[in-house]
Parts: structure tokens; C-alpha cells; sequence
């Protein structure tokens, strides 16, 4: 599956833009204090925010991360990236039901953000696999199962779709 954290807003971020250089640069600490020092006067910058919790994710602390996604969709529950982020983060923890609600609340924020509607999708067919594989255990001699079952690892599976020809 395929979900990709979005960065936020679509303006740039003057004063993030040395902290961004920073964090890139391998000054993952520098990076994530001077940031702190930003949002100390600047808690109102959802952008700011975002690009905090996109540096937790890069970092490998996820788990910080979901608290600032999570604080975000709070604090703003209008800006749908928040909710995508943290549906990635769910989805990556194999918490599918989590990362469905995480995206339905970005798609309530905007209804046309289309990488939302591209991670419901794939949030659906890890889903649609999940219930199939649990069908397939209560009943093995449910013959229409397994071809499902391959068709959305096919879907589900970045190797497999890296194989596919294009449209």
C-alpha cells in the first residue's frame, strides 16, 4: 500500500525553510529544537506543526508523531493533511479501522483531496483482504475467495504494481 505523507499547506514557510535545510543536512536534533523554538511563539502555524510531526516520521518516532497529527486534527479539524498523516501513520501500524476514520476526517475537511481518496482506497483493499482471509478461515472450502484474495495482494503490493504496465 502506498499512502504518502503530505506536507500541508501550498504556501512556503520562510521561517521553516532553514530548519527544513537543517534537518536534511543530517542535523536531525538542531533541526527538531530549532523548530520547537519556532512553534514556542508560533502554535497557531498548522504548517509549522505539520512539518514537526513530517520530521518525527523521518526520524523514525512515529509515535511522536501520531501525538502531533492527532493534536493537529484537533486544533484545526479543518486542515484535511493532518488526518491524512495520521491515517498513514495508523495504516503503516497495520491499524486499518484507525487510519478509515483518520481519512473520512480529512475528506470531511475536503472533500476533494484526492491522495485521501487514493488511501481510503487502499485502506478499503487492505480491509476487503482482511475480511476475506478471516472468511477464508471460518470456511476453506469457499471457492470464490482465493482468486479475490490474489487480485488484492496485486493491488496491495508495491512490488506487484511496480511490475504492472502503466494506463
Amino acid at each position: 500500500m502506498t499512502l504518502l505523507l503530505s506536507a500541508g499547506t501550498s504556501h512556503a514557510v520562510d521561517d521553516a525553510a532553514g530548519v527544513t535545510q537543517l534537518f536534511r543536512s543530517g542535523q536531525q536534533t538542531e533541526a527538531l529544537a530549532q523548530l520547537d523554538a519556532l512553534l514556542a511563539t508560533r502554535a497557531d502555524r498548522p504548517d509549522l506543526r505539520m512539518l514537526k510531526g513530517i520530521f518525527l516520521v523521518d526520524a523514525r518516532r512515529a509515535d511522536e508523531a501520531l501525538v502531533v497529527f492527532q493534536q493537529l486534527t484537533e486544533d484545526f479539524p479543518d486542515v484535511p493533511e493532518p488526518y491524512n498523516n495520521l491515517a498513514v501513520l495508523h495504516a503503516a501500524r497495520g491499524d486499518f479501522d484507525k487510519a478509515r476514520l483518520a481519512l473520512e476526517g480529512a475528506l470531511r475537511a475536503n472533500p476533494g483531496f484526492a491522495t485521501a481518496h487514493q488511501n481510503l482506497g487502499d485502506v478499503y483493499a487492505q480491509l476487503a483482504q482482511l475480511a476475506y482471509q478471516r472468511a477464508l478461515k471460518a470456511d476453506p472450502t469457499l471457492a470464490d475467495i482465493p482468486p479475490r484474495l490474489t487480485l488484492l495482494r496485486k493491488l496491495t503490493d508495491p512490488a506487484a504494481r511496480a511490475s504492472q504496465p502503466g494506463p
